[in-house]
């Protein structure tokens, strides 16, 4: 009850924070009105930093007609502030960074996030590093996507994983639980028709062990974390799509 207490808190914290981020993104955020150009990204410094991949042309801005950019900047820095406060992460909070798979870079951070796979298309040379990226023990969070994206995804995971067998998710699953006690998957979500789907790629396709891929399905976490300074979206949505996520990036520190 204090962690609940202490998040919803935190929202309105975050909101106040976020005001600036709000003004400059214009209604929409994330691109969706118009061109968000990106920013450079953070040099290494051994703070955990919030790594948004990037596939397909890189245009230097982010928009909704690049699906990967979704939500980008406000959603990841509104999740950053976050964390900050629930944990001794010290992240980044207003810097992010933008990678793709082959990036040589992408192996000094141990968490990535995947948005929009229903257009999401790999390289031969992308399909191998993430498959490195994976093994070596990389986490990689997947989010943001409709019923209709799942072939599209299957296919390109298939590229990086032949072997891989998916797995539904349900409360049991450790993950629901290494920070914020989840309580139910019947959480809100953007997309018709419910409920969402949680599903995971585990090490060795052995649920004794880590999971390597936490998948979103039918379900975009991060629209509530970028609209969560507006009050566009009711706080208790909101705060489940928070503690999704710090359980997530715990687990994956943890694992």
């Amino acid at each position: 009850m204090r962690r609940a207490a202490t998040l919803a808190l935190l929202l309105s914290i975050a909101a106040g924070a976020a005001t600036v981020v709000a003004q400059r993104r214009g209604f929409g955020g994330g691109g969706r009105w118009g061109q968000i150009p990106i920013a450079p990204n953070t040099p290494y410094d051994g703070r955990f930093t919030f790594v948004r991949v990037r596939y397909g042309p890189d245009y230097g801005y982010a928009s909704q007609r690049l699906p990967w950019s979704h939500d980008y900047p406000a959603g990841e820095q509104h999740f950053m502030k976050i964390l900050n406060e629930l944990s001794y992460l010290n992240p980044h909070t207003e810097e992010t960074n933008i990678l793709t798979f082959d990036d040589p870079q992408l192996f000094k951070y141990p968490i990535a996030y995947l948005c929009e796979p229903g257009g999401w298309t790999l390289t031969d040379e992308e399909a191998v590093s993430l498959r490195a990226y994976l093994q070596k023990g990389g986490f990689l969070i997947v989010d943001d996507f409709r019923f209709q994206h799942w072939n599209n995804f299957e296919q390109q995971l298939a590229r990086v994983l032949p072997e891989a067998r998916v797995y539904d998710l349900d409360i049991a699953s450790p993950i629901f639980h290494s920070f914020f006690e989840i309580k139910t998957l019947d959480v809100p979500q953007y997309y018709d028709p419910p409920p969402p789907i949680f599903r995971a790629v585990y090490e060795d396709n052995d649920p004794s062990k880590r999971i390597m891929m936490m998948i979103n399905y039918n379900t975009d976490i991060s629209e509530y974390w970028e609209w969560s300074d507006t009050g566009l979206k009711p706080i208790d949505e909101s705060n489940e799509a928070y503690k999704l996520g710090v359980n997530y990036i715990i687990y994956g520190m943890t694992h």
